[in-house]
């Protein structure tokens, strides 16, 4: 078993040597469809497995398709990884798609939407009672976020 900062070693250039490959290496059309980054590499202990999480902007098509080219190339990413790199074992190869930078974005615009509607409705009403009320209100939603429904926080999105 390796130690913690091996694997943390291990993964840092494991993820700049994909992110080569992604840009000159791989030849395969589908994997140069959607611009692709790798945005972090989660190595195991026993440095046998490797998962490679990336990005991908593009169209939900683009996504699925580049997503294929990058599962069919990967035992070639990892055959350049053993050329490259100096390990006992290549870990095997595994891509993901990471889509938390999309989800942090939708959730930056919800927030901010949020505001502009509650600048809005302070500057219609002024400074009356029922405004202080309903700040507190809108104060106890956004501090019980969590129990909002996701439902509604994608029709919300969607309007955006």
């Amino acid at each position: 078993m390796a130690t913690e900062r091996r694997v943390a070693r291990v993964s840092e250039l494991i993820k700049r040597e994909v992110s080569q490959l992604l840009m000159s290496g791989i030849k395969d059309d589908r994997v140069q469809i959607g611009m692709v980054s790798v945005t972090d590499v989660d190595v195991s202990g026993d440095l046998q497995h490797a998962k490679i999480f990336v990005s991908i902007y593009g169209t939900e098509d683009e996504r699925a398709a580049t997503m294929q080219g990058l599962k069919s190339a990967a035992g070639y990413v990892r055959g350049v990884l053993g050329q490259r790199v100096r390990l006992r074992r290549t870990p095997e190869v595994l891509f993901v798609e990471d889509r938390s930078l999309e989800r942090g974005t939708q959730m930056i615009s919800l927030l901010n939407c949020l505001s502009e509607e509650r600048q809005v409705r302070e500057a219609q009403q002024g400074d009356s009672p029922e405004v202080e009320v309903e700040d507190d209100i809108l104060d106890t939603d956004v501090d019980n976020a969590d129990e909002l429904d996701a439902d509604a926080l994608d029709a919300q999105a969607d309007s955006i």
